[in-house]
């Protein structure tokens, strides 16, 4: 019974589509109302949109497509690299004021600054540009020739490996180590998301759903990066390492001594880090014979009084730093929601601000406080003891908000991973990496590749959020009742030579 009536249920929507009230078959009305049934899936479905089953294909416009995503791509990427620019240009125009003419001659002009930031902006918006413009188009000559449905499972996995060198656009010798491995973080994430739902490889994934992961991670990176920024800082990034000296709070002298005691070099600046603890009111006098750097790091102050002066001068240097993080957004994206309940969103964002800065402090500050009880308690410094002593370091990701661990942990993981392999590559260890000329363009097509994928066949391992951003950059086709600028353009013309 249950079938049959399904089958009546079929027939008469069929009749009525066949015949409608007008007496005409195609009416733009009539189609109208029977396309308002059908709509997308929700950005949260798991189902392939990129396969297009849920509308006949050939409803949407396929330049359009091509068109939108090129420009929204663009916009995309001039923005963000055009924010930066402008918060640098006003970093650098604040120092040069506060500096002596002298040092202001040694600084490039202002004319210069501004220059480079709109060419570094107008590069990274013709590279997502031209990546959210290829990737379209080749997923759209691919399905034109292939068919739709018989090339869904593959078409995004090869449209995202050729739209990848697009990141050469930012310039050709210009290279991308750490964006090329943050994306590459992001799209291992994805694919351990998948194989966790898989019932071939869930068992082998299973231990990537532990619950605290993200700060695991973040002590395996912590490890890395603060033993990099004590023993070796040029294997970091220029822009990172200006952010670790900064917030490390150590002037140079400092590193340099303590850099000789861990490598076990005889010391050769003793007298400067005294000069330097002399010039800040403090009289000390180091013994050439120390086994334990703690008098170098921290003068004449106990390792707990060092620990809780450090972290509230710690927590003074990171407010600015989350304040426009919090701040702009909440102007930007919450501007309606602000009329409506202001203090509500601003509290969020204080909030938040505190909290960030509390992490970001108390990162800085236990850094110091856990290398130094462990050079207490086993009277002895070397490298493997730094690495030891900063990997819990990590911990104090847990302040942090749930939902932005596992973003901090990658970005600062990707970062350990270049100096890692620039630490070894200049050891000798990794001779053959010097040939490799533009790895980084390989290794973000390969993860483009697998990121394109999962977005067009597995859509669940999304947060919503970034779902929302891919379907708006890279154009989801629009339904059969929505048209285009360019198909009303041509409908209204159409109806005006009739």
């Amino acid at each position: 019974m249950a079938a049959s009536g399904d089958e009546g249920t079929d027939a008469t929507s069929l009749d009525a589509a066949a015949k409608c009230a007008c007496g005409s078959n195609n009416c733009s009305e009539c189609s109208r109302r029977r396309s308002s049934n059908s709509s997308l899936p929700s950005s949260s479905s798991s189902r392939s949109l990129l396969s297009f089953d849920s509308y006949p294909v050939q409803d949407y416009d396929k330049m359009w497509r091509v068109y939108t995503a090129s420009v929204k791509g663009f916009v995309i990427g001039a923005g963000l690299k055009g924010g930066l620019a402008i918060f640098a240009l006003l970093t650098r125009l604040r120092r040069r004021q506060l500096l002596p003419s002298s040092k202001k001659a040694e600084m490039s002009s202002i004319s210069a600054d501004v220059i480079l930031a709109l060419k570094e902006t107008l590069r990274y918006g013709l590279f997502l540009g031209t990546f959210a413009g290829t990737f379209v188009s080749v997923d759209e000559i691919i399905a034109a020739l292939g068919g739709h449905r018989r090339t869904a499972k593959w078409r995004a996995l090869l449209a995202g490996a050729i739209a990848g060198p697009s990141m050469l656009l930012t310039g050709l010798n210009t290279q991308h180590t750490s964006l090329a491995i943050y994306i590459l973080m992001r799209a291992t994430v994805l694919a351990s998301r998948c194989g966790i739902k898989s019932k071939r490889f869930g068992h082998i994934c299973k231990p990537l759903t532990w619950a605290h992961g993200d700060i695991f991670l973040m002590c395996l990176a912590s490890s890395q990066i603060l033993s990099a920024y004590i023993l070796k800082q040029d294997s970091l990034p220029a822009s990172y390492k200006s952010f670790l000296n900064k917030h490390g709070a150590k002037d140079s002298v400092i590193l340099k001594g303590v850099r000789e005691i861990v490598c076990g070099l005889p010391f050769t600046n003793l007298e400067e880090i005294e000069k330097f603890y002399k010039s800040h009111g403090v009289d000390i006098k180091l013994d050439p014979q120390m086994k334990i750097p703690c008098s170098i790091i921290h003068g004449n102050q106990a390792c707990g009084t060092h620990f809780l002066s450090f972290l509230l001068q710690a927590y003074k240097r990171a407010l600015p730093v989350y304040l426009p993080v919090y701040l702009i957004p909440a102007l930007i994206v919450h501007r309606k929601g602000l009329l409506k309940r202001p203090y509500t969103i601003l509290w969020k964002g204080l909030f938040g601000t505190a909290r960030s800065s509390l992490f970001l402090s108390m990162y800085c500050s236990s850094a110091w406080i856990w290398t130094c009880i462990l050079f207490r308690i086993l009277k002895r410094c070397n490298v493997p003891m730094v690495a030891i002593g900063t990997f819990p370091t990590g911990l104090a990701l847990a302040i942090e908000k749930k939902s932005r661990r596992i973003e901090i942990s990658l970005y600062c993981l990707a970062r350990a991973i270049e100096s890692f392999f620039t630490c070894m590559t200049d050891v000798g260890y990794l001779p053959w990496s010097k040939n490799l000329k533009r790895a980084d363009v390989l290794v973000f097509s390969i993860s483009t590749a697998i990121i394109m994928h999962c977005y067009a066949m597995e859509r669940d391992v999304f947060r919503s959020k970034y779902l929302n951003v891919l379907d708006w950059v890279f154009g989801v086709p629009l339904p059969p009742n929505e048209a285009t600028p360019c198909k009303k353009k041509r409908s209204d013309s159409a109806e005006f030579n009739v």
